[in-house]
Formats: structure tokens, C-alpha cells, sequence
């Protein structure tokens, strides 16, 4: 059994609760928050739980052995690296980081430390994610990949009326690229592997947060458009064609329904999933735990993952108040 604390009370940490309540390595025993009656709020009726306001006293408690993370983005870093030095493996919300330095210098302390760290990238844990994978080998030479994941956010219409939640504060390090576009970015990489170059375009709204995004991927033999956005919602699915076949995939952020299309025969394929897939990355983190095995992949997704959008953000001209931190120097 891994003892779990949990930093973050939002719907993303009660979606975690929910997904992973009733498995059989997995128990919450401690809850931390910025108040004390956030924690106990979020904790009722989740078991006999310890509430922490203090990150310090959190951190050392003995009651955990792991924790997940699901604070806003631009806390990851400092919580991470607190909750590491202190002997805890770490679960991070997508993105980790705010940037790639960051992501560098927690995989460091996590190493140094002997402890698993991991990206919750939900996505590429799924099962069905994987048995598509087969799936593209019958497309032959894949050449275009269209990757895309935009969903009209349910704070944009506040956002729209004058009220400017999280989602939309590029001080917290959120916007459509980190908190949308880096799905179908870590998906890409995941799939394909690095590109050797991007270039991206974006829409920007009046308080310098992007909305929506297109990142063109070049590779060697084909080319990877990763699309997202959080002001639209998509009526296509995302495309893979390879020169025999075609496959398109209605939700790459959760696989259930593939069609692969091969000379105007159309070939049907649905994958059983339930809408709340975080139970999977938690599985693979705590087999992680228990083996010490398998996060080398995922460390080098989440890396290259955080080049693309380091660059990403260089070109559409997105600075975070974290690119500009200064860290702390290596002794």
C-alpha cells in the first residue's frame, strides 16, 4: 500500500480521488492546503486524513510515502522540489514545470534522491492509447499527423464578462498551450518522438494569455500539427495518415473510437474506457515505486515535451514570471 498525501482541492484532485479511491495499492492519508479548512472541506468523508496548511510539515510528515500535485502550474516547482528533498515520490499534474529548467532540476533532485518523480500526462497511460499504437502500424509510411485537442473552456465566458479565473492567468503560468496544448504535444513525442523543429502560431487575448494555438512539428519523413485551444471547441477528430491508410481518432486525450480508412473501406474500432482515466498514470507511478523501473521513458517525454514549449512560448512571445526566477544554484 503507497500512503498518498495531496497537494491541490480543485476538480482535478477530487476527479484523482474518485479515479483512484478504491485501488488496492492506493490509500489518501494526508491532505495539504493554503487553510487549513480547504484541506479538512476537501477530506470529509475521504478516511481518517491528516490536514496540513504548512508545506514544511507536510513534506516530512511520516503518514506519507508519495504525493500528487494539483496545484497551479506555476507552484510546481517549489513544491516538488520541497516534497523530493524531504524522501517523497511525486506525481505532478501536467505540466510539471513552467519551463524546461525547472523540469531539468526536479528530475535532478529526484535522481539525486533516489525517488520516482512523474508527469500525471493522463493521456499516454491510458490502455487504449496503447492498443492503438498497433493500430498505425497497418497505416503504412505515416506522413501527417494532426493532433488536436480544443475544448471551449467553462471559465471563458467569465473571462468574457471581465472576471479573469486561473485558467486565463499567465502569471500562474496557464494558458492554451500549457494547460491544453500540451497533450497533443507530449501525445506527438510520445507517438513519434522529437521533432527536429517547430514553428508555432497562436491567438493571444488582451491580457497577454493565449487562447488557442497551432504548432507545426517537422521530422524527418512526415509532419506533426499539434492543435488546441480553449476559446473552440473541435468538430473533427485528429488524423493520422499513413500512405496506405488513414486513421483518425475522435478524442486523442482519451482513446475510446478509431476509424482507419483504407481505399474508401472504413474498419470501426471502439475501446471500453471510462471518462476518468487518472487511475492509469497512478498505476504506472506506483509500479514505478515498487520496481524503480520504467520512468526513464516518461522523464524524456515530459523533457522534450517542455522543449517544445519553451519554444512554442519564445516564438509566440509568452513570458511566465517563472522564466525569469532565479533558481537555486547546484552546490
Amino acid at each position: 500500500m503507497i500512503r498518498f498525501g495531496m497537494i491541490g482541492t480543485g476538480k482535478i484532485a477530487e476527479k484523482f480521488w474518485q479515479a483512484n479511491r478504491y485501488g488496492k495499492d492506493f490509500e489518501l492519508t494526508a491532505v495539504y492546503s493554503r487553510t487549513l479548512e480547504r484541506a479538512r472541506q476537501f477530506g470529509f468523508q475521504k478516511g481518517q486524513l491528516q490536514y496540513f496548511d504548512d508545506l514544511e510539515a507536510f513534506a516530512n510528515s511520516d503518514c506519507i510515502d508519495a504525493v500528487y500535485v494539483a496545484s497551479p502550474n506555476c507552484c510546481h516547482y517549489e513544491q516538488v522540489m520541497t516534497l523530493l528533498k524531504a524522501g517523497k515520490h511525486v506525481l505532478c499534474e501536467k505540466p510539471m514545470a513552467s519551463n524546461l529548467k525547472e523540469a531539468q532540476e526536479m528530475f535532478a533532485e529526484a535522481e539525486k534522491q533516489k525517488l520516482i518523480l512523474l508527469e500525471g500526462m493522463r493521456s499516454i497511460y491510458a490502455p487504449s492509447f496503447q492498443k492503438m499504437i498497433p493500430y498505425m502500424e497497418t497505416l503504412g509510411t505515416i506522413r501527417r499527423a494532426t493532433l488536436q485537442y480544443c475544448q471551449y473552456s467553462s471559465r471563458y465566458d467569465n473571462y468574457k464578462r471581465g472576471i479573469v479565473e486561473n485558467a486565463f492567468k499567465p502569471e500562474l503560468s496557464n494558458g492554451a498551450l500549457m494547460d491544453i496544448g500540451v497533450y497533443v504535444v507530449s501525445c506527438m513525442i510520445r507517438l513519434f518522438g522529437a521533432p527536429k523543429a517547430i514553428k508555432a502560431s497562436g491567438i493571444k487575448l488582451h491580457n497577454g494569455v493565449d487562447g488557442a494555438g497551432t504548432i507545426l512539428m517537422e521530422y524527418p519523413d512526415m509532419i506533426g500539427e499539434a492543435i488546441y485551444s480553449k476559446i473552440t471547441d473541435s468538430a473533427m477528430p485528429s488524423q493520422i495518415q499513413g500512405e496506405d491508410a488513414s486513421m483518425l481518432v475522435q478524442e486523442i486525450e482519451n482513446v475510446k473510437d478509431l476509424r482507419i480508412v483504407r481505399k474508401g473501406v472504413v474498419q470501426s474500432i471502439h475501446f471500453e474506457q471510462s471518462d476518468n482515466i487518472l487511475n492509469y498514470e497512478t498505476q504506472e507511478f506506483i509500479k514505478m515505486i515498487k520496481t524503480g523501473m520504467g520512468w526513464e521513458k516518461s522523464k524524456e517525454i515530459t523533457l522534450e515535451t517542455m522543449k517544445v514549449l519553451d519554444e512554442a512560448r519564445k516564438q509566440l512571445h509568452i513570458v511566465f514570471p517563472a522564466d525569469k526566477k532565479p533558481k537555486e544554484k547546484k552546490k
